[in-house]
């Protein structure tokens, strides 16, 4: 049972590393009601989890779900014990506190670009984050810890995305924010910005070549002729006049 447990947790693994990059050591999100279920089965989340997920992890909570248990009292304090042992997440209820499922809905926002897993008994927190691609979920079964098989959401996702139809959103994040570094992003506006619009063709590149037709060309060759024939009347005259002074 326990190598059918490990060979279905492997195969989920493939699918998040494969299509979402998930890389070690995995970040793993938990609120108190999946600590107080640890607590209430023995369970050892620290030294059991990186087995069954077959890597590193760094166990993770945020200040709201913290701040949740503490308002809890008593009844949960041995979850609290055991939450305040991990780090604590940034998120963006510093001021104003929040329930922990709202707090861990926020952090996995914009297509979980932090590639965080989420560890909750919390049925409705588990409705909400399968509603969103590519976001591994853990719960506690008995005493077994469980990786849930990828949501429909997930899947379709991944179907839309080997057809090519999308982009993730973490990636568009990235080339966004590697064309800024680079200066590309500033440079791609300015082109646009230069960028002539397409006009017609120069006016006056449409005008029509003037041709030398022959009525224009006979002129010429009538004067070129006229000259021709003033200069041999000319010198006819002359050797007229000067026959006739040989003969004085």
């Amino acid at each position: 049972m326990k190598l059918t447990r490990q060979k279905h947790a492997k195969k989920i693994m493939g699918f998040y590393k494969h299509n979402f990059h998930f890389r070690e050591p995995f970040q793993v999100l938990l609120d108190g009601t999946f600590c107080q279920a640890a607590l209430r089965n023995k369970i050892q989340i620290r030294e059991q989890l990186p087995g069954y997920l077959d890597g590193a992890t760094q166990l993770c909570t945020t200040r709201c779900v913290l701040k949740e248990l503490e308002s809890l009292g008593k009844a949960l304090y041995g979850a609290k014990l055991i939450a305040q042992r991990f780090q604590v997440r940034k998120c963006s209820h510093q001021k104003d506190p929040v329930s922990g499922s709202a707090c861990l809905l926020s952090m996995i926002e914009e297509g979980n670009p932090h590639h965080f897993f989420i560890a909750t008994q919390d049925q409705d927190l588990a409705n909400k984050v399968k509603k969103k691609a590519g976001v591994p979920l853990l719960f506690i079964i008995q005493n077994t810890m469980v990786l849930d098989k990828p949501s429909p959401k997930s899947v379709v996702f991944v179907q839309k995305l080997q057809t090519n139809q999308l982009v993730p959103e973490h990636q568009k994040q990235t080339i966004v924010q590697l064309k800024e570094k680079e200066g590309l992003a500033k440079q791609e506006g300015e082109k646009r910005r230069k960028r002539k619009r397409a006009g017609g063709p120069n006016p006056l590149s449409c005008l029509k070549k003037k041709k030398k037709t022959q009525e224009g060309q006979e002129p010429s060759a009538e004067k070129k002729k006229r000259r021709k024939r003033k200069r041999n009347r000319v010198k006819t005259e002359g050797v007229q006049s000067v026959q006739k002074n040989e003969k004085e």
